[in-house]
């Protein structure tokens, strides 16, 4: 089949590989001028089956009352006069029930397993290079109240096959030295051995390489204007690119990875995913002392943010504005950043000369993707994924190219009502 992935960042490079290795003949289209320019380009890092926790949990709301008017919170909800917000906040209201969380934390465990093996798989087969690091993810506390908070959703995980062992500061401390500057602070840690990181940008650019010598087209500097559909069924996509010029192409079969613009293009069709920009910020500090800096990936769960060690450099991202859609950056919540990493790793890093960025994660309520089949004949939905994305590109790219060819899935797949 002639099958058009709309969308080049992890998530779209990943199903494009596996259409392509199924035997599809397969075009990638992308507004930017290469892959993974968008929100795969400066992202945390982890590939964290660890981080499953929904933001949609019991806890949430009355956190999110607690951090109103804070500019730097680490989930800032910012009001617009758009009904989609509302809908998408009136919904995730609903998923922070105990038993709706629980359930999609299985969701996501179930898929977040499945794309760390797959990842593993790849990057074994293919050879391909991006500062992968198979140390693990060790989520640290300061806060008791947090630390207390965790140990239900961690048992979870680790009944799921998520091994999230619990640790005692001083055990922390030994698996990451560079926490002995906190560890009188430390209210307690676990750590998830079989979770790594990697360099999502670096990653999509080198799979994107092996996918053109396979014989993937991809169509850059061009924007998808509609997928037309006939008769119930997926027929093509209308682009146009930056010097104006219109085409239509036609399709065998449609998958949309489009992250936060996935639901403009599937709307008109009268499919109405609940996809919201989720902003969020990294900032890309250059490692001045080695030993000072973590080598293991870390997550601050107190203060939502994750760190990353890419050779000399150290990656730190986190927090998430709802309602925000540019790509401006706050200085408040820069800065909040580069506080919280010297505030950890005082004489690390070189604090003054940091590299900020911005995306916007596309999130659904329940923080599981939208993964399959759509009710329109032969077009597919893989976005959605939030937080997520890096961790679960893999394991979701082969599922739907599973789909997409007809075959049924290894384990049931969550749906998500379109």
């Amino acid at each position: 089949m002639r099958v058009f992935v709309l969308g080049a960042g992890v998530v779209g490079v990943a199903s494009a590989w596996f259409l392509r290795a199924a035997g599809h003949e397969v075009v990638v289209v992308d507004r930017r001028g290469g892959p993974a320019l968008e929100t795969s380009l400066a992202n945390g890092g982890q590939i964290a089956v660890s981080h499953a926790e929904p933001w949609a949990n019991p806890s949430a709301p009355r956190k999110i009352l607690r951090w109103l008017g804070r500019q730097d919170a680490p989930l800032l909800f910012r009001p617009r006069l758009d009904p989609m917000q509302w809908r998408w906040c009136v919904a995730f209201l609903r998923e922070c029930t105990a038993e709706r969380s629980d359930a999609n934390i299985r969701a996501i465990v179930a898929l977040a397993l499945h794309s760390r093996a797959v990842l593993k798989r790849l990057r074994r087969e293919l050879a391909l290079e991006y500062e992968c690091v198979e140390r693990g993810i060790l989520h640290f506390y300061t806060d008791p109240d947090e630390f207390q908070a965790s140990l239900a959703p961690a048992a979870l995980m680790r009944e799921l096959g998520c091994n999230r062992r619990q640790l005692t500061p001083e055990e922390a401390v030994d698996i990451e030295p560079a926490l002995a500057s906190i560890a009188d602070r430390l209210a307690g840690a676990d750590y998830c051995a079989e979770d790594e990181s990697g360099d999502a940008h670096m990653f999509s650019r080198a799979l994107a390489q092996r996918c053109g010598e396979r014989g993937v087209r991809f169509l850059f500097d061009t924007t998808v204007k509609s997928v037309s559909a006939e008769d119930g069924r997926a027929r093509g996509v209308s682009l146009v690119d930056t010097a104006g010029r219109q085409s239509r192409e036609a399709a065998d079969a449609v998958v949309v990875c489009l992250g936060v613009e996935s639901a403009a293009v599937l709307q008109p069709l009268g499919l109405k995913p609940l996809i919201y920009p989720g902003k969020g910020y990294s900032a890309t500090f250059r490692v001045t002392d080695a030993a000072g800096a973590p080598s293991v990936s870390l997550t601050d769960d107190e203060y939502k943010l994750v760190f990353s060690r890419f050779g000399n450099r150290l990656r730190v991202a986190g927090t998430a504005e709802i309602g925000a859609r540019g790509l401006e950056l706050d200085p408040v919540r820069c800065a909040a950043l580069t506080r919280r990493t010297e505030t950890l790793f005082p004489a690390a890093c070189d604090y003054a000369d940091p590299q900020y960025w911005a995306g916007l994660r596309p999130v659904t309520p329940s923080n599981v993707p939208y993964l399959g089949p759509t009710r329109i004949a032969r077009l597919f939905v893989n976005a959605g994924h939030g937080t997520l994305g890096w961790t679960l590109a893999a394991g979701n790219g082969e599922l739907i190219a599973r789909l997409v060819g007809g075959e049924s899935p290894p384990f049931s797949l969550p749906r998500q009502a379109l």
